[in-house]
């Protein structure tokens, strides 16, 4: 029975509340009502035994178990709810306004739950770390206010502050639980200082801190507590990275104790950012996901000795199941929502569960089952809760629109069933899980694979472009890979050098410059000209000096005009006038005064026309668009091989692939299977 009523879970959505029980029929509570207007939000009690909800204009406590009226308190505006650890003692916080009267707003109460009545108020600006927090006991409650931590004792809310702690520079204070509790207080870097993290013993705040540890890059921190009390993770981060290697900036992990015996920064073996951190239940080790994905999961002791390596994957979510038995692993967010179960006692993957979309998990308190949900406003498509085995089944669905809020009622783990030494199976699913299984079509899911570029298909996958996790390079997340390919389907263009990308139409490398080559080829063409006009003035000259100057000379200047390009011309001064150039006026005298008898040397041949680069361009096209229809054929193919039927023109079509072919070979390209 006890294991039965740790399943009750509660939801939050736009137009209603919901109180559900757990396996096997997961119906809703007898005796609970929704509302008519919608919640702002709601809570349970630590031991499970309350659930209060805020409306616009009041808050109503129940009885988790019947759903039984206890307290209705008539007070507008409450956004944010708490219990004490006990449920002894009900905080509301309200956004601050400023008063008519000018007095201060007193935004945060804290009220009797047993009798309703408001027993302290205090103003709380911000809505981040706004609850006081208790001890286990409720002896003590602390909260910060600028740099002082002050000390109540709920017992004796009149007495007011009953201690008091000043720490300079302090944003953010935690309390540890625990029968003997400490009070950890994170000095964030500023101004050049480095950043600290202070443990106070609670009973005595006036004696210096049992341990304290001063270190950089740290603007905020999240401290993590084990279950006893002694250890403690913190997690750094700053807003910026200055190696510019994450956008969300750098982190940093730090294992500090309460007594001060130990304290080191936790070295991470891979480069990247920590993406999730948490402590088994038992207090004895914690795991860590870190690392540019494919992220690395470690699971760690006590002294920060590793203890197993999970490998690397594509995870940024770890939780332990409240028995530490189980361990579940996940890729939220942008990743494909994968879970991965663990048996912690053996090390070997239980199951992996395919949750796309999860927003929000979270474990039973008996350690059977597991909550994923869609959220609102993370997304607002395909809002709904499911609830699965630890063995992988789904135990049961249910769609709600705009859901905001959902989370398993808390109930002690000595008070659920014991996990046992094996694995439980899993029961039979609920009507839900049958009814949406009758309605979904039976389609083989299609393996996506990853996404390659059209001239990278077909062959062999480079590894600069493989994860990590499956022989890939390691990347550090600062640049993208310089390309193995390029488009071109031209033979060879695959395996360009030195990894440059061919563009068609430009000249390979090492290839000769193109000015150059024209240059040379108007030079030969003007030496063939200068050579027919030189035996046309030998054929003619009377003896006079000059003649080829005066006569022939003009003609033989105004051809070479129109031969030479506009780039070409000379500038006035050198080889456009005789008087800038002594070796022109000689050229131009020397045949008239050529030697009888003497031998004429042949006109220079033309030059061949070089093909035009365009030429080239076209025959890489059509070889493409070849492999394309090739393509297309093995398509059709792969079609008939399955029984599909096809109509007559793609019949014909894959009556053409010998011709195809033979056209392809001609032109020197070697099909791409694609």
């Amino acid at each position: 029975m006890a294991s039965q009523l740790s399943q009750q879970y509660a939801y939050r959505a736009q137009k209603s509340l919901g109180l559900v029980g757990g396996t096997p029929s997961y119906a809703p509570i007898q005796g609970f009502t929704s509302p008519d207007v919608a919640a702002r939000t709601y809570h349970y009690s630590s031991d499970g035994r309350l659930y209060a909800y805020a409306l616009p204009n009041v808050v109503r406590i129940f009885q988790a178990e019947s759903a039984q009226l206890i307290q209705e308190l008539a007070f507008p505006n409450i956004v944010e709810l708490n219990f004490s650890p006990r449920g002894t003692y009900l905080s509301t916080w309200e956004r601050p306004v400023k008063l008519e009267d000018g007095a201060q707003h007193k935004n945060l109460r804290v009220f009797s739950v047993s009798t309703g009545e408001e027993l302290i108020s205090f103003y709380q600006k911000g809505q981040e770390q706004w609850d006081l927090q208790y001890t286990i006991s409720e002896q003590n409650a602390i909260r910060l206010v600028g740099t002082d931590v002050q000390v109540y004792r709920p017992a004796e809310w009149g007495a007011g502050i009953v201690d008091k702690l000043k720490v300079e520079g302090a944003a953010s204070v935690s309390l540890s639980p625990g029968l003997t509790p400490s009070v950890a207080v994170f000095v964030a870097e500023k101004k050049g200082a480095p950043a600290s993290i202070r443990i106070y013993n609670l009973n005595a705040l006036n004696q210096p801190p049992t341990c304290s540890k001063s270190f950089y890059k740290a603007d905020r921190a999240q401290i993590k507590w084990n279950s006893f009390g002694t250890h403690l993770l913190l997690v750094t981060q700053t807003e910026v990275d200055n190696s510019n290697k994450n956008y969300y900036g750098e982190t940093g992990l730090y294992l500090l104790t309460a007594n001060g015996s130990f304290d080191c920064r936790v070295t991470l073996d891979k480069e990247g950012p920590i993406h999730d951190s948490a402590w088994n239940p038992n207090s004895k080790e914690f795991g860590v996901v870190y690392g540019f994905m494919p992220a690395k999961t470690m699971l760690f002791d006590q002294r920060v000795k590793p203890l197993h390596d999970f490998g690397l994957s594509p995870h940024n979510f770890i939780s332990f199941n409240p028995q530490g038995r189980l361990l579940a692993l996940a890729g939220f967010g942008n990743l494909a929502g994968k879970i991965d179960m663990f048996d912690r006692r053996t090390l070997n993957k239980i199951c992996t569960i395919d949750a796309p979309n999860t927003s929000h998990c979270e474990w039973s308190p008996d350690g059977r089952f597991l909550l994923t949900a869609t959220l609102s406003p993370r997304l607002r498509v395909d809002n709904g809760i499911k609830v699965w085995h630890c063995t992988g089944p789904l135990m049961h669905l249910e769609s709600i629109d705009e859901l905001y809020q959902v989370s398993w009622r808390p109930t002690p783990v000595d008070l659920v069933a014991p996990f046992g030494q094996t694995i439980p199976p899993a029961p039979l699913p609920s009507e839900s899980v049958k009814s949406h299984e009758g309605t979904q079509k039976a389609t083989p899911a299609k393996p996506a694979g990853a996404y390659r570029p059209p001239g990278a298909r077909g062959l062999a996958t480079p590894a600069i472009f493989k994860r990590e996790d499956e022989g890939g390079l390691p990347t550090s997340g600062t640049t993208t890979p310089n390309r193995a390919y390029n488009r071109s389907p031209v033979r060879g263009a695959n395996g360009a050098s030195n990894g440059r990308r061919h563009v068609p139409g430009a000249p390979p490398p090492g290839a000769e410059d193109p000015d150059k080559k024209n240059a040379r080829k108007r030079k030969g063409k003007k030496g063939g000209e200068e050579g027919a006009n030189g035996e046309g003035n030998g054929r003619e000259g009377n003896g006079r000096e000059g003649n080829g100057r005066e006569g022939n000379g003009r003609e033989r200047h105004g051809r070479l005009d129109r031969v030479r390009s506009p780039r070409s011309s000379p500038p006035p001064g050198q080889n456009g006038h005789p008087k800038g150039n002594r070796r022109h006026r000689e050229r131009d005298a020397g045949p008239s005064a050529a030697p009888e008898g003497a031998v004429e040397a042949p006109p220079a041949p033309p030059a061949e026309p070089e093909p035009a680069d365009g030429a080239l361009d076209a025959i890489a096209k059509k070889v493409r668009n070849l492999n394309k229809k090739l393509k297309a054929i093995e398509e059709l193919k792969e079609k008939a091989k399955r029984g599909e039927r096809l109509e007559a023109t793609q019949l014909k079509k894959m009556e053409g692939e010998a011709v195809i072919r033979k056209e392809l070979s001609e032109l020197g390209g070697v099909p791409v299977v694609l």
